[in-house]
């Protein structure tokens, strides 16, 4: 606004001083001059004949700026976000941080757009005395509360519970799984009348993204038990013999907790074929694997043993024995009823607008993995994101920004299925790729 626009409505202002739309567009007019004349003239308004919250939500701020945070709080009333935004600053300007933290909470939780992380991390600081030797007290502001137990959950995460619910599809292989893995930790005393023991192992294969971690933390969601997500570099170490030990550690750590799920992902790195290797200690480490599989020394019962690989025919075949990973189940892609099934899962929890059809979704996306349809409804969000921002309001996901979403995910999986076609078709001893061989055929990649 000009200095003669400004001019102009100041002495309009003059000859109607109680027209309210007039003297808020003055306010504006000084404050965004910079003028700090413009908390004068919110002198003759009341929050009563203030109606829009944007409006009082200025005013306040305006007052705040001026330092009158009584009035300002008086404007501040209200449940609309852009209020309780204003409120949580006059609260804080007050030393009322509790409050402060209350109506700052609420404004976010109502609209997301308004999050401010300054503003949030100045309302959690906590108050400290410090005193050096005989020196001045001094109080210090901080949000440091990091202790020893903080910094162990942010190292190792707790992840939340997972169950065979959490995952879409795959409902032949939920079966196989619930029928010969998790009815035997249910119902011990029936299996040992028959002399079959809980525990032992499963190799899951398949593309990359189809669910195989998923389903290893399902399957310990379903048995109530303990899940050890063992990663590569939990395993592997650079001095001769320590991989063999890490590895016996972790064994005895599942034995000693039963019942275990043991996860170990990108299997092939811990049980290559060791005709191909060029480093006996890695020849040690896959013999050290299969030692503690067989478990001859100790007792592996309750003891269940998940892995998961995108290139079996990388493995080991003696992990292929009976009593080792003696089960072998393929992963594929999810079908058109999964797809449908896995989008609601995914959009389930998220701001969605009514309308969105996960089965017209599905048909677009065959050969999708279950990591591509997250891919696609995280896209889709971050479309979301910037119109809320645009908007400065909430803007849920919708169909719209899924189909638009569509035109930038691509399928993963079919690198993969080329490859596994291959070795179905010319390496399939013991006809251990047939599952592959009969998905490429029903869908109509063989």
């Amino acid at each position: 606004m000009d200095e003669a626009t400004l001019r102009s409505l100041l002495d309009a202002l003059t000859a109607t001083p109680d027209n309210t739309a007039l003297r808020l567009a003055v306010i504006r007019g000084l404050h965004a001059a910079g003028n700090a004349r413009a908390a004068e003239y919110v002198e003759r308004l009341t929050p009563t004949t203030v109606a829009a919250a944007a409006d009082r939500a200025f005013l306040a701020g305006v007052l705040l700026r001026a330092g009158a945070s009584g009035r300002a709080l008086a404007f501040a009333e209200g449940p609309e976000p852009e209020v309780q935004v204003v409120r949580a600053r006059v609260l804080h300007a007050q030393g009322d941080r509790a409050a402060a933290l209350v109506a700052y909470e609420a404004a976010v939780r109502a609209n997301p757009t308004l999050e401010d992380r300054d503003l949030r991390a100045q309302l959690a600081a906590t108050e400290r005395v410090h005193q050096d030797g005989d020196g001045p007290r001094l109080r210090v502001m901080s949000n440091d509360d990091t202790d020893g137990s903080e910094v162990e959950r942010l190292l190792h995460p707790e992840q939340p519970a997972v169950t065979f619910a959490d995952v879409g599809g795959l409902d032949e292989i939920k079966a196989q799984i619930e029928k010969r893995i998790i009815l035997p930790f249910q119902k011990p005393a029936l299996f040992a009348k028959f002399k079959k023991k809980a525990g032992g192992g499963i190799l899951m294969y398949g593309p990359p993204g189809c669910g195989k971690t998923l389903l290893a933390r399902a399957t310990a969601g379903q048995c109530k038990a303990t899940f050890l997500n063992i990663a590569i570099e939990d395993v592997l170490d650079m001095y001769i013999g320590e991989s063999e030990r890490k590895l016996h550690t972790l064994f005895e750590k599942a034995r000693a907790s039963t019942p275990t799920v043991m996860f170990f992902d990108e299997l092939e790195a811990l049980a290559g074929k060791r005709q191909y290797s060029r480093e006996g200690t890695s020849s040690k480490l896959v013999s050290q694997f299969l030692s503690e599989m067989d478990g001859f020394a100790q007792n592996n019962a309750g003891v269940l043993i998940l892995a998961a690989t995108n290139v079996p025919w990388a493995i080991d075949p003696a992990f292929r024995r009976p009593g080792r990973f003696d089960r072998v189940l393929f992963v594929p892609p999810p079908d058109k009823a999964a797809r449908a099934q896995i989008l609601q899962i995914l959009l389930a929890g998220r701001p969605a607008a009514t309308g969105i059809d996960p089965a017209a979704l599905a048909t677009r996306t065959s050969g999708f993995s279950g990591a591509d349809l997250e891919n696609l409804v995280d896209t889709a969000a971050d479309r979301a994101i910037a119109a809320s921002l645009e908007h400065n309001t909430e803007v849920p996901i919708d169909q719209g920004h899924l189909t638009a979403a569509l035109g930038e995910i691509k399928s993963t999986t079919i690198e993969w299925l080329t490859t596994a076609r291959n070795y179905a078709r010319y390496s399939n001893e013991g006809g251990q790729y047939d599952e592959v061989l009969e998905f490429l055929r029903r869908h109509g990649k063989s």
